[in-house]
């Protein structure tokens, strides 16, 4: 019956816009494309031959797969074999024909040098040597894959395995495996407050602990987490003969009780337990930082509650004392999304990456605690490290925004003394997002970069930057034939008219230049992230690509206070005001792409986002009600008072006060309630009834200020979906939102 009820719905849908604007059709050519196998291969992914720089890889292209072999140090590279030549010596041994154009092998294995391939045909195994053109079946071999250190039938084995530890009924126990003698370490795990990994198990069956071993085998150390005091919200659940009501911890912001933290470290032969002293601030968090090949290496992570202070920790696993070893401050908050630590050489050295400029850049520390040297010093972001040679004593990192004019999204690789002394150099200079893995020596680099208008370019290079060779390219003749486009990019300013802003813009695949198409802005506000496309893709999760096939441009692009790869003053801007920041710079960057563009009809314009983007959504549409005419917004925190505690303090703001010794916590926040008398256009509300990330309550209190202000909206339900829909849930939504842009955009 459930199945005939969703089959009529999707039949409503589709019968009812015979004869509207919208392509449908197109629409639907669109989601139905073999992406894959129109285009082939887009990135190279390298095999090394044993421990060797020396790799081969597939690539497919319209002519079908061809394997290439590459050696970077006798520059050599080729084809690993006469694609033509194989297919022949196939069909002699097969009898079968033997397209090379559609040859394909399997469980490939390249012998040294290139000389000999061994692969998988036709269910059968074979061997055939490149330069002498012989192919010889060969009988396949079984490899029978040996246990791991380290892996059990249960719980965790010591790396020495001596020893097994697991949990039961939530305490934790260990296991001698030499004669299977038991220990039990605890006696106060209980729910909410446990060593295992899991809070649901009292059956007293062994489960998966949280504590971890020491690289020597012979203690083991653990954070647990104590949600016992921490609040419920609730989720109804329409499974079963009658709906259940079904309750998860979360702390909401400006909570009483919000998670505690414990850190632990236990001696295995002697049973005895050490508690960690890492007690210093209210609410604090505790997080591992580094445990060490020795059992008296552990350095612990504390940040306060208001997100604007931490230490690292050094722990005398002995006795439970703790030295700080650094100590940081970053106002209004500290940076988590881009936030790293790394520890050279066994931590005698480490290497700590801090905002404390005002963009992110690296310092090298000696393991008292004692500042080094600062490692890069520039008014762009140090991002990701990539790799530390600690013998070279160099390290690779992703920098962003170093090019002047350039696109401060993109990742390109640079490297840098440790010591701090002499210039970055930029391995990767190429406009474009680069993804790079280095060779097993360190001397090689594969390098694929790409942009949302241009496929992957796929080099490689050795550790100085030099190009050594430039690999294959995708071939996207079969994807234009059937009228696909790339989107394309642009800029436009912020509402302070100084500040660029990085967009994407897809129109349909008939675009006509000379039509008026409406637009609508796909948004997400940050702050952590901003869900821009930076890659060569040729669909993506929001469905924004497949949206502007319907008749539509489509467009997304940032707003200050959103991506952290811009600096501290970019993506702090929104502290203090989750709901209002992104507004201002959203409507002013779509008021000059509409003046840009003459295809863009500025008397149409709609805006649709998902979880902090619906939250966006509405805000913008309440907020600048005779801009903005249709709106789709899904599961938004359109009340962050019940939003995760961490993510809405950190970007709103929680303020400690001490009063008679007394340390408490102050938080108030606008909400987009009192935002609902303003609407005017056409808002569509969309929740999944199980979203345990953005509670549905979010929507049912938004739904309530809507028909208070006496407001007409429409809101759709997905039963039993979470925060990200799948399956037919998510097609309903993306075909009820076409249908809702088509009525309030496209229909006279």
């Amino acid at each position: 019956m459930k199945g005939i009820t969703l089959l009529l719905s999707f039949f409503f849908l589709f019968g009812s816009v015979r004869g509207q604007k919208a392509n449908y059709e197109q629409a639907e050519r669109f989601g139905k494309m073999k992406f894959g196998m129109l285009a082939g291969s887009l990135e190279v992914r390298p095999n090394y031959i044993g421990e060797s720089d020396v790799f081969w890889y597939t690539f497919k292209t319209g002519d079908g797969v061809r394997y290439y072999y590459v050696d970077p140090k006798r520059g050599v590279k080729r084809e690993l074999f006469d694609r033509k030549l194989l297919a022949k010596k196939l069909e002699e041994v097969t009898g079968e024909v033997v397209r090379e154009e559609a040859l394909s092998l399997r469980s490939v294995r390249v012998k040294e040098g290139g000389r000999a391939v061994e692969f998988k045909y036709a269910k059968r195994c074979f061997e055939y040597d490149v330069k002498e053109n012989v192919l010889v079946q060969v009988e396949e071999e079984v490899h029978n894959s040996p246990v791991k250190r380290g892996e059990v039938l249960f719980g965790k084995s010591s790396p020495d395995g001596a020893y097994v530890a697991y949990v039961k009924r939530h305490d934790l126990y260990v296991m001698r495996v030499k004669d299977s003698v038991e220990t039990r370490l605890t006696t106060d795990g209980e729910r909410y407050f446990s060593y295992g990994k899991s809070d649901s198990d009292t059956s007293g069956n062994v489960g998966t602990t949280r504590a971890e071993w020491f690289g020597d085998s012979k203690k083991m150390y653990v954070i647990r987490e104590d949600l016992r005091k921490v609040g419920e919200l609730p989720l109804i659940s329409s499974n079963g003969d009658r709906p259940t009501v079904q309750a998860y911890k979360c702390a909401l912001p400006g909570d009483e009780h919000v998670p505690q933290y414990e850190a632990a470290i236990f001696d295995v032969t002697t049973g005895k337990q050490v508690k960690v002293k890492m007690e210093k601030w209210k609410d604090q968090l505790l997080w591992l930082s580094y445990a060490g090949k020795r059992s008296d290496q552990l350095f612990i992570q504390r940040k306060k509650r208001t997100r604007d202070e931490l230490e690292i920790c050094a722990v005398d696993t002995e006795t439970g004392e703790v030295r700080v070893v650094i100590h940081e401050k970053g106002k209004p908050y500290l940076n988590d999304e881009l936030y790293s630590i790394a520890y050279l050489n066994d931590a005698s050295e480490i290497l700590w990456w801090s905002e404390r400029s005002g963009w992110g850049n690296y310092y090298l520390y000696d393991n008292q605690g004692r500042l080094k040297n600062q490692v890069t010093s520039e008014n762009w972001t140090s991002g990701r490290i990539v790799r530390i040679d600690t013998v070279g004593r160099t390290l690779y990192f992703e920098g962003h925004g170093q090019v002047e004019g350039g696109n401060p999204y993109y990742a390109r690789l640079n490297r840098v003394n440790l010591d701090g002394k002499g210039k970055i150099k930029m391995l990767t200079p190429e406009e474009g997002n680069h993804k790079v893995t280095f060779s097993p020596s360190g001397r090689y680099i594969i390098d694929t970069y790409s942009r949302p208008d241009q496929a992957p370019r796929n080099v490689v290079r050795d550790v100085s930057g030099k190009l050594l060779f430039t690999l294959e390219r995708p071939d996207l003749n079969n994807l234009y034939a059937e009228g696909w486009r790339e989107p394309e990019c642009f800029t436009v300013k912020a509402a302070d008219e100084e500040t660029d802003l990085y967009g994407v813009m897809w129109k349909p695949m008939d675009f006509d230049s000379t039509k008026r198409y409406p637009v609508i802005a796909y948004v997400y506000p940050g702050p952590w992230t901003e869900y821009i496309p930076l890659d060569f893709e040729f669909s993506s999760p929001s469905g924004a690509p497949q949206l502007a096939q319907l008749g539509f441009v489509v467009v997304c692009f940032g707003n200050r206070g959103g991506s952290p790869y811009r600096g501290r003053d970019y993506h702090c801007y929104g502290y203090g005001n989750l709901r209002d920041y992104p507004l201002a710079d959203n409507k002013y960057g779509l008021e000059q792409l509409i003046a840009r563009y003459s295809f863009i009809d500025g008397t149409k314009v709609g805006i649709f986002g998902h979880s902090g983007g619906g939250s966006m959504t509405v805000a913008a549409i309440c907020t600048y009600p005779d801009f903005y005419k249709a709106a789709v917004a899904s599961s938004g925190n359109y009340d962050n008072t019940i939003f995760d505690y961490g993510w809405s303090e950190i970007h709103h703001g929680i303020k400690e006060v001490t009063k008679e010794g007394k340390v408490s916590f102050e938080f108030s926040i606008p909400v987009h309630l009192e935002l609902a008398k303003n609407l005017k256009g056409h808002l569509m509300l969309v929740t999944g009834d199980a979203d345990d990330t953005v509670n549905p309550a979010n929507t049912s209190r938004m739904v309530h200020s809507l028909i208070l202000a006496g407001k007409d909206f429409e809101l759709v339900v997905l039963p039993g979906q979470r925060h990200g829909y799948m399956g037919l849930a998510k097609e309903y939504y993306f075909r009820k939102m076409w249908r809702h842009f088509e009525r309030y955009l496209l229909d006279e």
